[in-house]
Order: structure tokens, then sequence, then C-alpha cells
């Protein structure tokens, strides 16, 4: 490789690791990804899909799983909500995801992925589970602002965590197998909604109130499997022999700064929160999908090309084009919605809207961990991005009102709009960093600057920009 080698503050040796002939003579690098990628995914994923079940069967979509199927249950009936209310429930949710996120990392970097992690699920366990039985309306809107505030570290936290054991071109398809998690909550989340809500009657309680009951309490039992099954960072995971670990430290200190023994510092949250590149990627659109994407097809198909971006995103070392692509095909769904009534033409409409936004999100969503250096930095960049983009969802939960049925035209001009915005904004990021690129390399072979000179983050010439 001609870039991303680099040395910084000495951290203390790992045991054994002196010698670099012990990760890359005895370690196939291959099946040391299966290892982490077995290890690693399936709980984490586990932990997203719990999450957005529980943010869905009560939050986030115009009739999203668990609050949409709940509605259909007789949840606005029993608490006497008018549309408009229960939209407002549904806002308050982002408001405390959007609020909270940045300091849920924060305090991530300052604690423990496996103390961290399932302390989240833990808590928003309890006030899923609370939310079947609440009373009244006033209730409701509690329980949905702290679901949002408990459920708002775990996306952005596992985003970072992951930029601690990959390399960076190995980041984005990890993320999006995990970001996968959410279309097979919106897939299956209403089927298993439907089953749960024969529950009518069993102890008193309608239907709505058992989705939320049983969901939260599964959600519960997994927070607290989740303390052993949830590694910390490669230093430590007990899972791995000390010649994986040496490697694991080597692979990262050759791409990445993640072998780093960074202090967590509040001037580099601040060079986070002033940094524009970071706040760019925001993953314009994503409300859009919030707000549409309510049967099984289109989730299925949204969670195909999820899959299929991520492989030829990683295999073709880019990640604009395929955010391009992903957007252009939302936008041909919207434009449909937007332009013919006939049921048939709209749920295609509905189809290409699921199948562009999930695969594009999933690789702005991982663009920040792969571009900004500096673990603090990295860690509030990535939140603030999610931050960013959630205030979508705010909005969005707002613009598909009850009085615009069945053709939503506000919501969906709207949704237009941000991706056609999207386009704009990639295409110009891109501009952007393919610039940055060509001045570091100018400038690291002007001054020649050596591997053993002082790290300066993404500012560093020997630190390369992904496309």
């Amino acid at each position: 490789m001609n870039i991303e080698k680099f040395a910084t503050e000495k951290e203390p040796e790992l045991p054994h690791s002196d010698s670099s002939s012990i990760g890359s003579s005895h370690v196939d690098d291959k099946q040391l990804l299966r290892k982490l990628d077995y290890k690693l995914l399936p709980p984490l994923t586990l932990l997203y899909l719990l999450s957005f079940l529980d943010r869905s069967n009560g939050c986030a979509f115009i009739d999203e799983s668990e609050v949409g199927n709940a509605r259909l249950e007789g949840l606005t009936a029993d608490l006497h909500m008018t549309g408009d209310q229960y939209l407002t429930g549904l806002t308050l949710y982002f408001v405390g995801y959007v609020l909270f996120e940045v300091p849920c990392n924060i305090i991530l970097k300052r604690t423990s992925p496996q103390s961290w992690l399932p302390t989240l699920t833990l808590v928003w366990g309890i006030i899923a589970t609370l939310m079947g039985v609440t009373q009244a309306y006033p209730g409701f809107l509690v329980v949905r602002f702290f679901l949002g505030v408990a459920e708002s570290g775990l996306f952005p936290g596992v985003v970072f965590y992951l930029s601690m054991w990959y390399k960076r071109n190995e980041q984005h398809y990890r993320i999006s197998l995990f970001f996968s998690a959410a279309s097979l909550a919106g897939a299956f989340g209403g089927i298993l909604a439907f089953g749960i809500a024969k529950m009518k009657g069993v102890g008193g309680y309608n239907g709505w109130r058992w989705i939320f009951i049983i969901e939260g309490l599964v959600t519960v039992v997994v927070s607290v499997a989740a303390y052993f099954f949830v590694y910390n960072y490669p230093a430590t995971a007990g899972f791995l022999s000390e010649e994986e670990r040496a490697r694991i430290h080597q692979r990262l200190k050759d791409d990445s700064d993640a072998s780093q023994d960074e202090a967590f510092t509040w001037s580099n949250v601040l060079k986070a929160t002033s940094d524009p590149k970071p706040t760019i990627i925001t993953s314009l659109g994503y409300s859009a999908a919030q707000a549409q994407l309510l049967t099984v097809p289109p989730y299925a198909f949204g969670f195909i090309l999820t899959l299929t971006f991520a492989v030829l995103s990683e295999r073709f070392r880019m990640r604009a084009p395929f955010i391009l692509a992903g957007s252009s095909l939302a936008i041909l769904g919207y434009i449909l919605l937007l332009s013919d009534p006939r049921p048939g033409i709209s749920y295609l409409g509905t189809v290409f809207a699921a199948g562009g936004i999930y695969p594009a999100t999933a690789i702005v969503l991982s663009w920040p961990a792969n571009n900004v250096s500096g673990q603090t930095k990295r860690a509030t960049a990535n939140a603030l991005q999610i931050s960013i983009g959630n205030l979508g969802a705010v909005l969005g939960t707002q613009l598909y009102r009850t009085e615009s049925r069945p053709r939503y035209f506000l919501g969906h001009g709207f949704a237009l709009g941000y991706l056609v915005c999207n386009l704009i904004v990639v295409t110009t990021l891109r501009l952007v960093l393919a610039r940055a690129n060509a001045q570091k390399s100018k400038a690291e072979r002007d001054a020649r600057i050596s591997d053993s000179e002082e790290w300066l983050g993404d500012e560093d010439p020997r630190w390369i920009f992904q496309l």
C-alpha cells in the first residue's frame, strides 16, 4: 500500500507482538476476518434488530412495525389520541434520539462497549415494556421520548466500535450487514406483531399492549446475555489468540489510528463538531424510508440491495457512486408515487424507494468511519452525522399527516427534494475529497514525510480519503 501507513504516539506493546512476523506468518487474514465476523456481527445485529422492532413497533414510520401495528390493534383508541397527537408521539422519539446520540458516543469512548451497549439495550427494553402498560396520552409521549434517548447510542456506537476492529475498506460491508437488520425488522415485525396481537383479552389487555410487553421483555433478556457476548476491543478480547491479537494490531496500525491508546479529550470532540466533512454526508432521504416502507416485499428488496451494494462497494473501493445509484433509484420511486395514483404503480414506487434508500443510507453511515481520523473525533462525528440525519425523521413524522392521505403529496415531495439534494451534496463531497487527496499526495512528495513523524489526524498527508 502506498498510503495509510503511519506511526503515532507509542502505545504499550501487546504481549508477544514485538515481532511483526508473528501476525503475518501464522495468521491467515481471511480466516481471521471470518472469525471476527462470526464473533462480533451476530450479537450486534441482534441488538439492532431488537432496537428497530421496539422503535418501529411504536415510532418512526407513518404506520411502522410496532407502534404502527399497535395503532392497528387499538392503541390510539385506548389512549384517546387523534391522528395528529399520534404523530407528535412519533416526533418526540426522534427528538430524544437526536439530542443524545453525541453524548452517548462520548460515554462509549469513556467507558467500554461491553458495559455501555448492553446497558442501553436493557434500558430501552424496560421502557418498551412500560409502553405496554401506559394508560394515557401523556404517558405515551414520555415513553416515546425516553425510548429515543435510550436507543440513540446503539447505532453510532456500533459504527465507531467496528472501526476499532476492521480496516477502513472492510468496515462498510460489516456496517451494511448490521444495518440490514432494520430491513429485516421491517419485513418481519408486522408478521410478529400480527401473531402477538392474537393475545387480545389475555390479562384484560388489548392486543397492542402485548406487542410492547412481549417484545420489550425479550429485549431485556437479550440485554442481560449481551454483557457476556459483546466484547470490548482486540487487546482484551478473550476469543483471540496472542498471534491473532498481534495480527489485528498490525493490520490496524498499517491502516488507521484504531491501534492507538488515545485518551479522551474535549478538544477532539470540538474538532468533530467544527469539521464540515462529517456533517455534509448526512443520511438525506432516510426519513422518507421510515415513512413509506409498510410491507414485507419493499423491505426485503431493500435488504437484498443493501448487501449487494455493500459487496460491490467494498470490491471496487468506492462509496459515492453507489450512494448516487441508490438515491437515483429512490428518486424514481418517489416520482412514481407522486405521478400515478394507480395502486400497482404506487406499490412499485414504494419498492424502488426502499431499494434505493436502504443501500444508500448504509454506505453514507460508513463514510465518516472511513474518512475521519482520531478515535474521539470519529466517535463524535459518527454520532453527529446520524443526529443530523434524524432531524429529517423529526420533520418526516409531521409531513405525513392523516389529512394528506392517501397521496401524501407534501411528504413525498419533501422526500424527493431531499434525494435530489443528496445527489448534489454527494457529488460535491466526492470532488472535495478527491481534490484533498491530490493535495495530500503532492504535499507528501514534496515534504517526503516519514512514518515516524507526528500524526496529524485526517489532515495528515498520509491519510487518504475514501471516495
